[in-house]
Protein backbone atom coordinates (compact mmCIF):
# COMPACT_ATOMS: atom_id res chain seq x y z
CA UNK A 1 0.00 0.00 0.00
CA UNK A 2 1.42 3.26 -0.54
CA UNK A 3 1.53 5.55 2.30
CA UNK A 4 0.85 9.07 0.71
CA UNK A 5 1.65 11.04 3.46
CA UNK A 6 5.07 10.05 3.84
CA UNK A 7 7.17 12.91 2.66
CA UNK A 8 10.57 11.63 3.57
CA UNK A 9 12.91 8.52 4.06
CA UNK A 10 15.59 8.60 5.62
CA UNK A 11 18.66 6.57 5.85
CA UNK A 12 19.09 5.68 10.29
CA UNK A 13 22.63 5.60 9.79
CA UNK A 14 22.45 9.37 9.27
CA UNK A 15 21.15 9.93 12.82
CA UNK A 16 19.19 13.18 13.64
CA UNK A 17 16.52 14.51 15.54
CA UNK A 18 13.68 12.27 16.08
CA UNK A 19 9.95 14.38 15.49
CA UNK A 20 6.70 13.50 15.42
CA UNK A 21 5.31 11.64 12.57
CA UNK A 22 8.42 9.74 12.44
CA UNK A 23 8.37 5.75 12.17
CA UNK A 24 10.92 3.23 12.27
CA UNK A 25 11.33 1.03 9.28
CA UNK A 26 12.50 -2.31 9.24
CA UNK A 27 10.90 -4.81 6.98
CA UNK A 28 7.63 -2.60 6.35
CA UNK A 29 5.02 -5.91 6.20
CA UNK A 30 2.72 -4.05 8.60
CA UNK A 31 3.59 -0.35 8.11
CA UNK A 32 2.71 -0.49 4.02
CA UNK A 33 -0.33 -3.01 4.61
CA UNK A 34 -2.72 -0.40 5.83
CA UNK A 35 -2.99 3.38 6.36
CA UNK A 36 -0.38 5.05 8.19
CA UNK A 37 -1.73 8.50 7.97
CA UNK A 38 0.03 9.61 11.00
CA UNK A 39 3.69 8.90 9.70
CA UNK A 40 5.23 11.55 7.64
CA UNK A 41 9.03 10.45 7.72
CA UNK A 42 10.16 6.60 7.33
CA UNK A 43 13.56 6.16 9.31
CA UNK A 44 15.40 3.36 7.29
CA UNK A 45 17.25 0.50 9.41
CA UNK A 46 17.99 -1.34 5.92
CA UNK A 47 21.50 -0.11 5.66
CA UNK A 48 22.17 -0.27 9.53
CA UNK A 49 24.34 -3.88 8.72
CA UNK A 50 23.51 -5.77 12.34
CA UNK A 51 24.15 -9.03 12.38
CA UNK A 52 21.03 -10.88 12.09
CA UNK A 53 21.81 -13.63 14.88
CA UNK A 54 25.35 -13.70 16.82
CA UNK A 55 26.24 -16.18 19.77
CA UNK A 56 26.90 -14.18 23.22
CA UNK A 57 29.90 -14.69 25.63
CA UNK A 58 27.80 -16.84 27.47
CA UNK A 59 26.61 -18.74 25.14
CA UNK A 60 23.12 -17.58 24.38
CA UNK A 61 22.02 -15.75 21.17
CA UNK A 62 21.47 -12.32 19.94
CA UNK A 63 18.77 -11.69 17.38
CA UNK A 64 19.05 -8.23 16.07
CA UNK A 65 15.53 -6.66 15.71
CA UNK A 66 16.01 -6.59 11.53
CA UNK A 67 16.61 -10.40 11.42
CA UNK A 68 13.97 -11.87 9.24
CA UNK A 69 12.08 -15.05 9.81
CA UNK A 70 13.25 -16.83 7.06
CA UNK A 71 16.96 -15.68 8.94
CA UNK A 72 15.80 -16.88 12.08
CA UNK A 73 14.74 -20.44 10.56
CA UNK A 74 17.52 -21.15 8.37
CA UNK A 75 19.60 -21.17 11.92
CA UNK A 76 17.46 -23.28 13.68
CA UNK A 77 18.03 -25.88 11.13
CA UNK A 78 21.86 -25.95 11.81
CA UNK A 79 21.37 -24.62 15.77
CA UNK A 80 22.69 -27.28 18.10
CA UNK A 81 20.61 -26.52 21.03
CA UNK A 82 18.20 -28.35 22.32
CA UNK A 83 15.30 -25.42 22.29
CA UNK A 84 15.85 -25.24 18.25
CA UNK A 85 12.72 -26.94 17.51
CA UNK A 86 10.59 -24.55 19.18
CA UNK A 87 12.03 -21.58 16.77
CA UNK A 88 11.06 -23.36 13.85
CA UNK A 89 7.61 -24.05 15.02
CA UNK A 90 7.71 -20.95 16.00
CA UNK A 91 8.63 -19.63 12.63
CA UNK A 92 5.53 -22.06 11.10
CA UNK A 93 2.83 -20.55 13.40
CA UNK A 94 2.98 -17.15 11.23
CA UNK A 95 0.07 -16.72 9.21
CA UNK A 96 2.47 -15.39 6.33
CA UNK A 97 3.43 -16.35 2.58
CA UNK A 98 7.33 -16.84 1.84
CA UNK A 99 7.10 -13.23 0.26
CA UNK A 100 6.61 -11.96 4.25
CA UNK A 101 8.72 -14.43 5.34
CA UNK A 102 11.83 -12.82 3.55
CA UNK A 103 10.96 -9.51 4.89
CA UNK A 104 9.42 -9.41 8.05
CA UNK A 105 11.42 -8.90 11.35
CA UNK A 106 12.02 -10.25 14.65
CA UNK A 107 11.66 -6.79 16.01
CA UNK A 108 8.32 -6.12 14.03
CA UNK A 109 6.52 -8.64 14.82
CA UNK A 110 7.10 -7.56 18.91
CA UNK A 111 6.87 -3.84 18.16
CA UNK A 112 3.68 -4.76 16.66
CA UNK A 113 2.76 -6.69 20.21
CA UNK A 114 -0.41 -8.06 18.35
CA UNK A 115 -1.53 -11.72 20.92
CA UNK A 116 -0.54 -13.99 17.86
CA UNK A 117 2.74 -12.33 17.16
CA UNK A 118 4.59 -16.24 17.09
CA UNK A 119 8.19 -14.12 17.80
CA UNK A 120 6.72 -12.87 20.91
CA UNK A 121 5.58 -16.62 22.00
CA UNK A 122 9.24 -17.53 21.10
CA UNK A 123 11.08 -15.28 23.09
CA UNK A 124 9.42 -14.81 25.89
CA UNK A 125 9.19 -18.40 26.27
CA UNK A 126 13.14 -18.36 25.81
CA UNK A 127 13.36 -15.63 28.72
CA UNK A 128 14.14 -13.09 26.21
CA UNK A 129 15.45 -9.50 26.87
CA UNK A 130 14.98 -6.78 24.76
CA UNK A 131 17.99 -4.33 24.19
CA UNK A 132 16.10 -0.62 23.45
CA UNK A 133 17.76 2.05 22.71
CA UNK A 134 16.39 6.20 22.66
CA UNK A 135 17.13 8.66 20.53
CA UNK A 136 19.66 10.61 23.10
CA UNK A 137 21.73 7.12 22.90
CA UNK A 138 20.73 6.02 26.20
CA UNK A 139 19.80 1.97 26.68
CA UNK A 140 18.02 0.27 28.55
CA UNK A 141 16.56 -3.64 28.58
CA UNK A 142 13.33 -4.96 29.32
CA UNK A 143 12.26 -8.97 29.14
CA UNK A 144 9.87 -9.65 26.52
CA UNK A 145 7.48 -10.57 28.62
CA UNK A 146 7.29 -6.88 30.05
CA UNK A 147 8.05 -5.61 26.81
CA UNK A 148 4.38 -6.13 25.30
CA UNK A 149 1.93 -4.68 28.21
CA UNK A 150 -1.70 -5.85 26.23
CA UNK A 151 -3.05 -5.96 22.44
CA UNK A 152 -1.10 -3.76 20.53
CA UNK A 153 0.55 -2.02 23.70
CA UNK A 154 4.20 -2.45 24.10
CA UNK A 155 6.78 -0.35 27.28
CA UNK A 156 8.62 1.72 24.00
CA UNK A 157 8.70 5.33 24.47
CA UNK A 158 8.32 7.49 21.25
CA UNK A 159 11.37 7.71 19.29
CA UNK A 160 13.32 4.57 21.30
CA UNK A 161 13.65 1.65 18.81
CA UNK A 162 14.39 -2.21 19.61
CA UNK A 163 18.02 -2.91 18.74
CA UNK A 164 17.61 -6.68 19.70
CA UNK A 165 16.68 -9.58 21.72
CA UNK A 166 18.76 -11.68 23.68
CA UNK A 167 17.95 -15.22 24.66
CA UNK A 168 20.33 -17.01 27.36
CA UNK A 169 22.27 -20.02 27.28
CA UNK A 170 20.13 -21.78 30.03
CA UNK A 171 16.75 -21.43 28.20
CA UNK A 172 18.26 -22.41 24.81
CA UNK A 173 19.02 -25.96 27.06
CA UNK A 174 15.28 -26.40 27.66
CA UNK A 175 13.35 -28.87 26.34
CA UNK A 176 10.50 -27.56 25.07
CA UNK A 177 6.24 -28.72 24.34
CA UNK A 178 4.69 -26.32 21.77
CA UNK A 179 0.58 -26.49 21.08
CA UNK A 180 -0.97 -23.96 18.70
CA UNK A 181 -4.71 -23.69 17.33
CA UNK A 182 -6.55 -21.55 15.08
CA UNK A 183 -10.00 -21.58 13.78
CA UNK A 184 -9.36 -22.20 10.59
CA UNK A 185 -6.26 -24.31 8.93
CA UNK A 186 -3.39 -21.71 8.54
CA UNK A 187 -5.09 -19.31 10.16
CA UNK A 188 -4.11 -16.71 12.95
CA UNK A 189 -3.23 -18.42 15.91
CA UNK A 190 -5.75 -18.13 18.81
CA UNK A 191 -4.02 -20.22 21.24
CA UNK A 192 -0.21 -20.74 21.25
CA UNK A 193 1.43 -22.20 24.38
CA UNK A 194 4.91 -23.49 25.28
CA UNK A 195 6.37 -25.23 27.72
CA UNK A 196 10.05 -25.73 28.57
CA UNK A 197 11.83 -27.92 30.68
CA UNK A 198 14.88 -27.19 32.88
CA UNK A 199 17.33 -29.42 33.07
CA UNK A 200 19.22 -27.61 36.02
CA UNK A 201 16.24 -27.93 38.98
CA UNK A 202 13.36 -29.78 36.86
CA UNK A 203 11.07 -26.59 37.03
CA UNK A 204 8.48 -26.22 34.51
CA UNK A 205 7.73 -22.83 33.18
CA UNK A 206 4.50 -22.46 30.85
CA UNK A 207 3.85 -19.56 28.61
CA UNK A 208 0.49 -18.31 27.38
CA UNK A 209 0.24 -16.21 24.02
CA UNK A 210 -2.05 -15.56 20.97
CA UNK A 211 -5.15 -16.84 23.71
CA UNK A 212 -3.99 -13.51 25.74
CA UNK A 213 -4.04 -9.81 24.83
CA UNK A 214 -0.91 -9.97 26.56
CA UNK A 215 2.16 -12.80 27.42
CA UNK A 216 1.67 -14.39 30.98
CA UNK A 217 4.63 -17.14 32.22
CA UNK A 218 3.78 -19.59 34.98
CA UNK A 219 6.84 -21.37 36.79
CA UNK A 220 5.98 -24.72 38.86
CA UNK A 221 8.33 -26.65 40.64
CA UNK A 222 9.39 -30.09 39.65
CA UNK A 223 6.81 -32.14 38.52
CA UNK A 224 3.51 -30.20 39.17
CA UNK A 225 0.49 -32.14 39.39
CA UNK A 226 -2.59 -31.49 36.98
CA UNK A 227 -4.44 -29.72 39.63
CA UNK A 228 -1.38 -27.08 40.29
CA UNK A 229 -1.49 -25.77 36.50
CA UNK A 230 -5.05 -25.45 36.11
CA UNK A 231 -5.34 -23.40 39.37
CA UNK A 232 -2.54 -21.28 38.75
CA UNK A 233 -4.06 -20.20 34.86
CA UNK A 234 -7.67 -19.64 36.46
CA UNK A 235 -5.92 -17.29 39.36
CA UNK A 236 -3.41 -15.66 37.07
CA UNK A 237 -5.45 -14.78 33.98
CA UNK A 238 -8.79 -12.73 34.35
CA UNK A 239 -11.53 -13.34 31.78
CA UNK A 240 -11.02 -9.52 30.70
CA UNK A 241 -7.26 -10.76 29.76
CA UNK A 242 -8.42 -13.35 27.09
CA UNK A 243 -8.49 -12.01 23.37
CA UNK A 244 -11.78 -11.62 21.61
CA UNK A 245 -11.68 -10.94 17.60
CA UNK A 246 -12.98 -12.53 15.02
CA UNK A 247 -10.41 -15.64 15.06
CA UNK A 248 -11.93 -16.90 18.51
CA UNK A 249 -14.23 -15.83 21.68
CA UNK A 250 -12.68 -15.66 25.05
CA UNK A 251 -14.92 -18.60 26.54
CA UNK A 252 -13.19 -20.94 23.86
CA UNK A 253 -9.60 -19.62 23.74
CA UNK A 254 -9.68 -20.01 27.73
CA UNK A 255 -10.89 -23.95 27.09
CA UNK A 256 -7.55 -24.49 24.47
CA UNK A 257 -5.04 -22.94 27.36
CA UNK A 258 -6.59 -24.77 29.97
CA UNK A 259 -6.31 -28.34 27.41
CA UNK A 260 -3.11 -27.20 25.58
CA UNK A 261 -1.46 -26.50 29.32
CA UNK A 262 -2.26 -29.76 30.55
CA UNK A 263 -1.24 -31.55 27.68
CA UNK A 264 2.39 -30.05 27.66
CA UNK A 265 2.21 -31.00 31.27
CA UNK A 266 2.09 -34.27 30.65
CA UNK A 267 4.77 -34.41 27.76
CA UNK A 268 7.22 -32.73 29.47
CA UNK A 269 6.43 -35.02 32.61
CA UNK A 270 7.30 -38.09 30.38
CA UNK A 271 11.02 -38.61 29.74
CA UNK A 272 12.51 -37.86 26.34
CA UNK A 273 12.81 -40.66 24.71
CA UNK A 274 16.17 -39.17 22.56
CA UNK A 275 17.89 -38.44 25.97
CA UNK A 276 17.10 -42.04 27.26
CA UNK A 277 18.66 -43.48 24.16
CA UNK A 278 21.88 -41.30 24.90
CA UNK A 279 22.06 -42.75 28.29
CA UNK A 280 21.82 -46.29 27.52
Amino acid sequence: MDLNTVAEIRDARLGGTWRPGDAWLGGGTYLFSEPQPHIRRLIDLGRMGWEPLAPTPDGGLEIAATCTIAQLSRHARTFDRTAAPLVEQCCRAFLASWKVWNTATVGGNLCNALPAGPMISLTTALDGVCLLRAPSGGQRRVPVAQFVTGAGRKDLAPGELLRSITLPARALARRTAFRQASLYGLGRSAALLIGTLDPADGSLTLTVTASTVRPFRFWFPPEPNAAAVEEAIRDGIRPEEYFDDIHGLPAWRRHLTLRFAEQIRRELSTPDPMEQEAAR
